[in-house]
């Protein structure tokens, strides 16, 4: 099996240590992704817009490998707030009501960044094919 990885310019992949999608078989893994955008944050105060910034930069994650949102088959959602949920759902539903993916949303103490109200991670299936 061959493993894949992409990265993008966020200052905290190098930092850290990781890539920010895996391609390992037919599974595409995203990482965390805050609603970061050259390193400016989208949609401070705001929980639905941060989740929509948020996906849409991991559905970017998942470009370099030919696959768009039809492609995922689950999503995370990390929340600093329970209050958030309704505006993380709604944001979800826009871009994932047609796909209908496995979901899980959890609330968590906090991020990195303390402006972040939203982070979320995807994980895609991509067809095997051979090597």
């Amino acid at each position: 099996m061959t493993i894949e990885r992409a990265q993008t310019d966020s200052p905290w992949e190098e930092e850290i240590g990781f890539a920010r999608a895996v391609a390992a078989g037919d599974r595409v893994l995203v990482a965390g992704t805050m609603p970061l955008v050259g390193g400016v944050l989208y949609g401070e105060g705001d929980p639905y817009e941060q989740t929509k910034v948020a996906f849409s930069n991991a559905l970017a994650a998942l470009e370099p490998f030919g696959l768009g949102a039809d492609a995922v088959i689950r999503t995370r959602m990390y929340l600093t707030h329970a209050r958030d949920v309704d505006a993380a759902a709604r944001a979800h539903k826009e871009l994932f009501d047609a796909v209908r993916p496995t979901a899980t949303l959890v609330v968590v103490s906090g991020f990195a960044d303390s402006r972040v109200l939203v982070e979320v991670e995807l994980e895609a299936f991509r067809e095997a094919t051979s090597t």
